[in-house]
C-alpha cells in the first residue's frame, strides 16, 4: 500500500435506521435523501445515501451528467424508468446499475414506492446539464409497473 493510503485511513461507520432521518436537502426536490455516514467515514472518497420518491414525476431530473469515477445504483423497491444515452431503462426492484462516468443520462418515470442505494465516488461528485440525444417517452405516474 502505498504511504497516501495511510494519509486519511477510513473509519468505521454504523448507522441504524433511527441514526439518520430522509431529508429533503438533496440534488432533486422531488426526492428525499438518507445519508449512511459513508462520506465522512471514507473522508469524502465514497458517498452512500438512500434515495426515495417523494413527490409524483412531472418533468424528472433532465438530461444530464455526472463527474464521478463510479456510481451504482441499487433498485430496493419500486422501479425507475432512466434513458441512458438513446436506451431506454427500466431499473426495478432487485436491479443494480453502473452508471459508467459521464454517461448523460435522464430519470424521468418511477413508482410511488421507489427507493435505491446510491453509491457514489467521490462523495462530492458534482452534476452537469447536458443536451439529450432523444426524446423521453411519456411519464405513467404512480403505476405499479409500465409495459
Amino acid at each position: 500500500m502505498s504511504a497516501k493510503s495511510f494519509e486519511f485511513p477510513t473509519k468505521f461507520s454504523h448507522v441504524r435506521p433511527h441514526d439518520t432521518a430522509y431529508e429533503p436537502e438533496g440534488l432533486r426536490d422531488f426526492f428525499l435523501y438518507r445519508d449512511l455516514g459513508i462520506a465522512q467515514a471514507t473522508h469524502g472518497k465514497v458517498l452512500a445515501q438512500l434515495v426515495k420518491a417523494h413527490a409524483a414525476p412531472e418533468q424528472g431530473t433532465g438530461w444530464h451528467r455526472h463527474e464521478a469515477e463510479f456510481h451504482v445504483v441499487i433498485m430496493l423497491k419500486g422501479w425507475a424508468r432512466f434513458m441512458y444515452g438513446d436506451k431506454e431503462t427500466l431499473v426495478a426492484t432487485g436491479d443494480c446499475v453502473h452508471q459508467a462516468p459521464g454517461i448523460v443520462h435522464f430519470l424521468f418515470d418511477y413508482s410511488e414506492d421507489m427507493e435505491y442505494l446510491e453509491i457514489v465516488g467521490p462523495a462530492d461528485f458534482k452534476t452537469i446539464d447536458a443536451a439529450g440525444p432523444c426524446d423521453v417517452p411519456a411519464v405513467t405516474p404512480w403505476v405499479s409497473e409500465p409495459a
